[in-house]
C-alpha cells in the first residue's frame, strides 16, 4: 500500500500537483488516542489519506485529524529543549490525489519534575567569609520540559539565616549573609529546592552540605584543670616528673599546635632544676635534687601559637628536704581485712577493728589520736597500745568507704610527725527494700490498641548495692498486661476494649536480688478511654405497628429507642429520623416514640415500609438503621357505593311468562373498607306500589328474584326501595337505590322519568345472616345425633346386664335385686 501512495506521490510529483506550502497543526503531547486537533476539510475536499499513521490518523470522509497514540515531546525531540518539536507527515486529498505537506508541532506540558543528579551537594566555606561573599553552586537542577514549564526557580530552607540563595540567568550562588564561626558549627544541611514554572508547578529538593573550613583565628588557652602547684620529694631523681601542663588551641591542624617554655624572668636556680617539653607540656627534673632545707620554686610558662600572644601561667614548685626517720604506727587488726584494708559489714554493734602500736625510731615520744572528721570512729589507749573500734553501727547506703585518719605527734601535741590512714570499707548486707519512685501510678490508653503497645515504664531503686541492689519487676494480676522484669516497662499484649472493662488496676511488684528477696509494691490503674467503636443499635431489627386509620394527629404510635454502648458524646445518640419521604410519621426524639404528622387512609396505603436511621455524636460519626412496618386497621369510614344500577331512573321491562325463581336482575355494591366493614347485606324496605310484591332480593349476593308467578294485578311498574348496608360495628353504614321494574307483554324499552316520591320509614336493623347450608343440613344433623344416642343407651344396657349376671353367681342372696334389675331391662322399649 505505501509502495503504491509512493508512486502516486511521484506521479502526481511530476505532474506538478504537489503543494509546496506545507499546512501547520499543534498538538499538546502526552494527549489520549483519539483527541481531535485539527481538520484537513477547511481548505481541501474529501477524500483524505495519510502517508504515515504512526502518530496521528485522519478521518478519510470528514478530514478531521486525531491522535493514534500518546506523544511525548521529550521522546520524540530529545535534543530539541529550548525550540519546537515537530515531526512531518503528507496528506494526499480530493478526487486528483492532490499532496500536502504537513508540519506537527508538538506542544509541551508540564510533565516532568526538576532533577539533581546527586542527592547531596557538598560546599565548603571559610569560617573568615564575609558577609555577602557569594560562592557558585555548579549542582543545578535540570528539567526537561521547554518554556516556562523548563524554567526552574530556587528556594533555600533551614538555613537558619546563615546562607541565601541567589539566581542570576543560569548562575546559582550561596551567598553568607551572617558571620560563620567554625568551632561553634563546623556544619550546616540545607534544604535546595528547585520549582518549575508550570501552571501546576513541579519540584525536587537536594541536601546542600556546607563545610566551615578552618582558619586561625583561635589563641591557646591554658585548661582549668593544668596544675598550678607540684611537690618533689627528698632524694628526687632526674627525669622525675614534676608537672604536666594542658593548653588547648579551638583550631584544627597546624593551626592548633601550641609550643610551651618557661619565661626567661625565673631564677637561674629553677633553670638548672627543672626542664620543660615544649610539645607536650611536661616539667620535669632536669638533675638528680637533693636538699637539706625546703626550696620554693615559682616558674612562669608560655603556650606560643603563631599570630597568637602567648597565654601564660605559674606553678609553684616545693621541694621537700631530707629528713631524719620519724615515729611510724604498727597496725595489728583485729577485725577481717584485705590488703590492710578493714572489711566490716554494715548495722554491726560498736566493734573493736584494730590494735594500734607506736613505734618510736627517735629518742622523741609520741602520742595517736584521730583527726576531728574521723567519724564514726573512736581510738583508746590499752595498755602502751590503742584501740581502734566503731562508735556506731555503720550503715552501707550513707557512707559505703571510710578514711580512718591518724594522727603521730609529740606528747606536748606541739609537732606534728604524721599522719596515717587506715581505710575501711562496709559490705552491704540486704536491709532495704526496693522502692518505687511513686506509689500509684494512673494511665490513660485508647482502647483497639495495637497489641504489644507500650503503656509505661515503672522504677523502683533499692539502696542495697549488687546483687542487693538489683530489682527485678512483676505483676501480680497480669490479664492483657505485661512487664519487662529488667526494665520495668508494662506493654499490653491485647487489644482493650472499654465496653467490657473500663479501668484496669495493676498490682507492680519489685524483688531486689537478695536471699530471702524483699519486696516493693505500686498499683498502676488504667483508664480505657472511649472511641467511637460502637455504632447505635436498636432494640429490635424490625419494628411492628397497628394502628388505626382514625388516629388522631401527633397520636403516640409506639416507643422507638436506640442505645450505645460507647461513652460521652460516643454514646449519645443525637438523631433518630425516618429516611423515607413524605410519610405522615416522625420520631420523637423527647419521648423516643414514633407519632403520626398527618392523616392515614387504609383505603389509600394499608401499610408503611419504613426506614429509621439513629446516628451518634462521635467522631467520626457512626449509624444504624432498623426496619419498620405500620400496619393501618380499618375503620367504617365507607358507606357502600352502588354500581349496579348505575341511576335510580333505570329501568327493566319483565315478561308476564317469566317463571318463577328466576333471576330478573342483580344489585352490584362495593365498599372500600376491610374485613366486617366490606361485608355488604341487600334488603328491600319497601315497594310502591305498596301491594304484596313478587319479587324477592337475596340479602348477600344481590339478586333479585320472581318469587310467584305474575298475575294480572302484578301488571305494571314496580318501584323497589332497596338499603345497602355494610358490616360495621357498632353502627353500620349504608346507601339506598331505586329498582324499576315494569311487568309487561311488550318488551320495549321502558322509561322512568322521576325518582318516585317516597319517604321511608326509619330503616329496620339489619337482618341477622343465615347460613344456608345450616338449614339446609338441620335435619340430617338431627337424625344422626338421635341415632347415637340410641346406639349409646344400647350399649349402657349391655354392660349393665353382663355386670348383674356376674353378681347373681356369687351372691344369689340378692335375687330380689337381680329381679329388680330384670324389670328395669325391660323398660327398653321405652326408646
Amino acid at each position: 500500500m505505501n509502495w503504491t501512495i509512493l508512486q502516486w506521490v511521484l506521479l502526481l510529483a511530476s505532474a506538478g500537483k504537489i503543494h509546496s506550502r506545507a499546512l501547520r497543526f499543534t498538538v499538546l503531547e502526552e494527549q489520549e488516542a483519539g483527541v481531535k486537533f485539527g481538520s484537513l476539510s477547511t481548505t481541501y475536499s474529501a477524500p483524505y489519506r495519510l502517508l504515515n499513521e504512526r502518530y496521528i490518523r485522519v478521518d478519510e470522509s470528514s478530514g478531521d485529524l486525531f491522535t493514534k497514540e500518546r506523544i511525548d515531546r521529550e521522546t520524540l525531540c530529545p535534543s530539541k529543549q529550548d525550540g519546537n518539536c515537530t515531526f512531518s507527515n503528507t496528506a494526499v486529498v480530493s478526487l486528483n490525489y492532490e499532496v500536502v505537506p504537513m508540519i506537527i508541532v508538538v506542544d509541551d506540558i508540564n510533565d516532568n519534575a526538576p532533577i539533581f543528579e546527586r542527592n547531596v551537594i557538598p560546599l565548603h566555606i571559610p569560617e573568615d567569609a564575609s558577609i555577602g561573599t557569594a560562592f557558585p553552586l555548579d549542582d543545578q537542577a535540570q528539567d526537561k520540559d521547554t518554556g516556562d514549564n523548563g524554567t526552574i526557580r530556587y528556594y533555600l530552607e533551614d538555613s537558619g539565616g546563615f546562607f541565601s540563595i541567589r539566581q542570576d540567568g543560569h548562575e546559582l550562588e550561596l551567598v553568607v549573609q551572617r558571620e560563620l564561626d567554625r568551632e561553634i558549627q563546623e556544619n550546616h544541611l540545607l534544604v535546595l529546592l528547585a520549582v518549575d514554572g508550570g501552571s501546576v508547578p513541579l519540584s525536587v529538593t537536594a541536601n546542600l552540605s556546607v563545610t566551615v573550613t578552618d582558619v586561625d583565628d583561635n589563641c591557646p588557652e591554658f585548661d582549668a584543670d593544668s596544675p598550678t602547684t607540684a611537690i618533689v620529694p627528698a632524694l628526687g631523681v632526674k627525669g622525675t616528673a614534676v608537672a604536666q601542663l594542658k593548653a588547648t588551641d579551638k583550631d584544627l591542624g597546624q593551626n592548633a599546635q601550641i609550643a610551651f617554655s618557661f619565661s626567661r624572668q625565673i631564677s637561674d636556680r629553677a633553670k638548672a632544676l627543672f626542664h620543660m617539653d615544649g610539645h607536650t607540656g611536661l616539667i620535669s627534673l632536669a638533675v638528680d635534687a637533693q636538699v637539706d632545707s625546703p626550696e620554693e620554686h615559682t616558674l612562669k610558662v608560655f603556650a606560643n601559637s603563631p599570630l597568637c600572644p602567648p597565654a601564660q601561667t605559674q606553678v609553684t614548685v616545693y621541694m621537700q628536704p631530707v629528713t631524719s626517720p620519724e615515729p611510724s604506727v604498727k597496725i595489728k587488726f583485729v577485725a577481717e581485712h584485705k590488703n590492710q584494708v578493714i572489711v566490716l559489714q554494715e548495722n554491726e554493734p560498736p566493734t573493736v577493728l584494730a590494735l594500734l602500736e607506736l613505734e618510736d625510731t627517735s629518742t622523741a615520744n609520741g602520742t595517736l589520736s584521730l583527726d576531728k572528721d574521723s567519724m564514726p570512729f573512736s581510738l583508746k589507749p590499752q595498755a602502751g597500745s590503742y584501740l581502734l573500734s566503731t562508735s556506731k553501727p555503720l550503715d552501707f547506703e550513707m557512707c559505703s568507704e571510710y578514711e580512718v585518719t591518724v594522727i603521730i605527734s609529740d606528747p606536748h601535741g606541739t609537732r606534728l610527725h604524721r599522719r596515717e590512714v587506715i581505710k575501711v570499707l562496709v559490705e552491704d548486707v540486704n536491709d532495704n527494700a526496693p522502692k518505687f519512685e511513686q506509689t500509684r501510678y494512673e494511665k490513660d490508653i485508647r482502647e483497639n490498641n495495637e497489641p504489644g503497645v507500650f503503656l509505661l515504664r515503672v522504677q523502683a531503686s533499692d539502696a542495697d548495692s549488687q546483687q542487693f541492689g538489683k530489682v527485678r519487676y512483676g505483676l501480680s494480676n497480669e490479664g492483657p498486661f505485661r512487664i519487662d522484669e529488667e526494665t520495668g516497662v508494662i506493654s499490653v499484649v491485647e487489644s482493650l476494649d472499654r465496653e467490657q472493662q473500663e479501668t484496669y488496676v495493676l498490682t507492680i511488684l519489685a524483688l531486689d536480688g537478695g536471699e530471702p528477696s524483699q519486696e516493693g509494691f505500686a498499683t498502676v490503674s488504667v483508664n480505657i478511654l472511649d472511641l467511637n467503636d460502637n455504632p447505635p443499635t436498636f432494640p429490635t431489627p424490625h419494628f411492628y405497628f397497628f394502628v388505626s386509620e382514625s388516629l388522631p394527629q401527633l397520636a403516640q404510635v409506639g416507643k422507638v429507642t436506640a442505645s450505645d454502648s460507647d461513652e460521652g458524646e460516643n454514646g449519645r445518640i443525637v438523631d433518630v429520623r425516618i429516611l423515607n419521604d413524605e410519610v405522615p410519621f416522625a420520631i420523637d426524639l423527647v419521648q423516643g416514640s414514633l407519632r403520626s404528622t398527618g392523616e392515614v387512609d387504609r383505603e389509600k396505603q394499608d401499610r408503611y415500609e419504613l426506614l429509621v436511621v439513629a446516628v451518634d455524636g462521635g467522631s467520626p460519626v457512626l449509624s444504624a438503621t432498623a426496619k419498620m412496618t405500620i400496619f393501618i386497621e380499618d375503620v367504617n369510614d365507607n358507606q357502600p357505593r352502588v354500581l349496579l344500577p348505575s341511576s335510580n331512573l333505570s329501568c327493566l321491562t319483565i315478561s308476564p311468562a317469566t317463571r318463577a325463581g328466576s333471576m330478573i336482575t342483580k344489585i352490584y355494591a362495593i365498599d372500600e373498607d376491610s374485613g366486617m366493614n366490606s361485608d355488604i347485606t341487600y334488603q328491600i324496605i319497601a315497594t310502591k306500589p305498596t301491594l304484596h310484591s313478587p319479587f324477592q332480593i337475596d340479602q348477600h349476593s344481590g339478586n333479585i328474584t320472581l318469587v310467584q308467578h305474575l298475575r294480572g294485578e302484578d301488571y305494571g311498574m314496580h318501584h323497589l326501595f332497596i338499603v345497602v348496608r355494610d358490616g360495621g360495628k357498632p353502627d353500620p353504614l349504608q346507601s339506598t337505590v331505586w329498582v324499576n321494574l315494569l311487568v309487561n307483554e311488550t318488551l320495549e324499552k321502558c322509561h322512568v322519568n322521576a325518582v318516585p316520591d317516597y319517604s321511608p320509614p326509619p330503616l329496620p336493623p339489619p337482618m341477622p345472616v343465615k347460613d344456608c347450608r345450616c338449614e339446609s343440613n338441620a335435619w340430617l344433623i338431627f337424625y344422626c345425633g338421635l341415632c347415637l344416642m340410641v346406639i349409646s343407651v344400647c350399649v349402657l344396657l349391655a354392660v349393665v346386664v353382663v355386670f348383674m349376671k356376674h353378681r347373681k353367681t356369687k351372691r344369689k342372696v340378692e335375687k330380689k335385686d337381680v329381679w329388680e334389675t330384670g324389670n328395669l331391662c325391660e323398660l327398653k322399649p321405652l326408646n
